[in-house]
């Protein structure tokens, strides 16, 4: 379906060896339901790799960008919980970007999701119209549900926060990033060998694809979160 807002925070992050199970626990019961209830923040989604790295992927649809340098919010990640502290200073690999939402369409939610980050020297109208014939396709192709290309706002997180201390080295960013939502792996498979493959990315102007398919693990959003 399509994203339930116009911004996204976008983060992929390891773990290290033995906390795993503590972080899928922590995630579910106390994490993303205390994300979701702050203002402007509309789902959380979390997924495991498939043949990604790192292993885990989850991402926030907010109604805005600004909903993620809200008060409310840095007040979450200047006052981390007991729970937060002992699982966050156990990650490793992370990534973390505020994005903006430039095309969402789709309709339901798939079970996987191929994340597509990539950089261009393009001028932002140039690059989405090199890509947007490869787009239409995706959108039409049977198994494909959801398509959301999002330009991720490098260096405006900056903010040295509680939280970012726990990780203990800068979080990566993501100039651009693409996620396409499929029922099964099957349409996934199909697309990167036909649709959208790395020849296309390059001759649309993308530069430095790093790609990963990921299957879907929990969700919520803030209708269910407030039944």
């Amino acid at each position: 379906m399509a994203l339930l807002g116009n911004g996204v925070l976008a983060i992929w992050n390891g773990m290290k060896p033995g906390y795993e199970d503590q972080f899928t626990r922590w995630h579910v019961e106390e994490h993303i339901p205390e994300r979701v209830s702050l203002p402007g923040f509309e789902r959380g989604r979390r997924y495991r790799a498939v043949d990604g790295h790192p292993a885990f992927f989850n991402f926030y649809e907010t109604q805005s960008v600004a909903d993620l340098e809200s008060p409310a919010y840095k007040d979450r990640l200047n006052n981390p919980t007991p729970w937060t502290l002992a699982t966050v200073k156990q990650f490793t690999d992370t990534s973390r970007t505020l994005c903006d939402v430039v095309i969402s369409r789709g309709t339901g939610q798939g079970t996987f999701v191929e994340t597509v980050a990539m950089e261009t020297s393009l001028a932002d109208d140039a690059f989405v119209q090199g890509l947007s014939d490869a787009l239409h396709r995706l959108a039409s192709s049977s198994g494909i549900v959801g398509l959301h290309l999002l330009r991720g706002r490098l260096g405006q997180d900056q903010a040295v926060t509680e939280e970012k201390k726990l990780r203990g080295v800068p979080d990566q960013e993501v100039a651009w990033l693409l996620l396409i939502e499929a029922i099964d792996l099957d349409p996934l498979t199909l697309a990167r060998i036909e649709t959208l493959t790395d020849q296309l990315l390059a001759q649309s102007g993308a530069t430095h694809c790093k790609r990963g398919i990921y299957q879907l693990q929990y969700a919520l959003s803030k209708d269910e979160l407030q039944r």
